[in-house]
């Protein structure tokens, strides 16, 4: 079930930036004064932007039923992994288990929403050549122009604020055990902390790729140019040190050891503290159960 919901979450990011992306067609935007305002669609334009996400709300809903229907023919309990915290939602015939598989539903595609646009802004903060940096720039919109403090600071507090409204309503429906006020704020900056985490997957992917290209050639694509690009702005405060050995350049090498050495450590930071908290015993005894 586990694969079966990813699939169906990677659907519905598909619809998500299909709604986001709709704006930015210049067949949709045409300007009768302009060469490309003369041209119309050749088949009729039969879908609006709403539907993409009526489309989207219509998935997660449906797809609650039959994780209700399942949960209680199977005994199976829907999972959120967090990071720091894994949330089971388990169900029942009543009214509250389908309650329960709805929230499933529309938190796992949340967190995979999430996920992508954490993703998204150290690769907007870093600012690569076009064209591919507009894979970047079109699902972030607005976002990308914003201020980059502000842009550093957003999955802290958006992951925060995110955390405090949703453990009122999983403590009401008596998924999680009561906590008290500030151990609800400890928790919600140690989530928001957290979600810097994933800054490192795509900062190592581009050093990787960059070692590779070094050493491989793939021809003047624009996507190497993009790498290679990143990967000098990234690698700049390791410009003054002894890493070249002949032609090898150890640079990249050095860059994701040390993305690595401070991701684990950041997480064993962020896990020590998470235990710490004021009523965390009680939630993971209700959680092993």
């Amino acid at each position: 079930m586990g694969v079966v919901d990813f699939i169906l979450n990677l659907a519905g990011l598909l619809l998500w930036l299909n709604w986001r992306s709709d704006r930015f067609d210049p067949l949709m935007r045409r300007v009768p004064a302009t060469l490309m305002g003369t041209l119309r669609p050749a088949a009729p334009q039969k879908l609006s932007r709403w539907h993409l996400l009526a489309f989207l709300a219509g998935l997660l809903f449906v797809r609650a039923l039959i994780y209700w229907w399942i949960a209680t023919e199977m005994n199976w309990a829907g999972k959120v992994n967090l990071g720091v915290v894994v949330l089971w939602f388990s169900s029942n015939p009543h009214w509250s288990g389908f309650c329960h598989m709805l929230l499933f539903s529309f938190l796992s595609f949340g967190i995979m929403l999430g996920t992508f646009y954490v993703l998204l802004l150290p690769l907007s903060l870093i600012g690569g050549p076009m064209p591919v940096q507009g894979l970047v720039t079109i699902p972030l919109g607005r976002i990308d122009g914003w201020p980059r403090w502000v842009k550093v600071l957003l999955p802290l507090l958006v992951t925060a604020l995110a955390w405090w409204g949703l453990s009122w309503l999983l403590v009401q429906m008596q998924i999680l055990p009561p906590v008290t006020p500030a151990g609800r704020f400890q928790q919600s900056v140690v989530l928001g902390v957290s979600s810097y985490l994933l800054w490192q997957y795509p900062v190592e992917v581009i050093l990787l790729l960059h070692l590779l290209n070094s050493y491989i050639y793939f021809g003047r694509h624009s996507f190497w140019k993009y790498i290679t690009s990143t990967a000098q702005i990234l690698l700049r405060p390791l410009k003054k040190m002894p890493l070249q050995v002949g032609k090898v350049d150890l640079a990249p090498l050095v860059g994701v050891t040390l993305v690595f050495l401070l991701g684990c450590t950041v997480k064993e930071g962020i896990h020590w503290h998470w235990l710490n908290i004021p009523g965390l015993a009680d939630i993971y005894q209700k959680l092993s159960r």
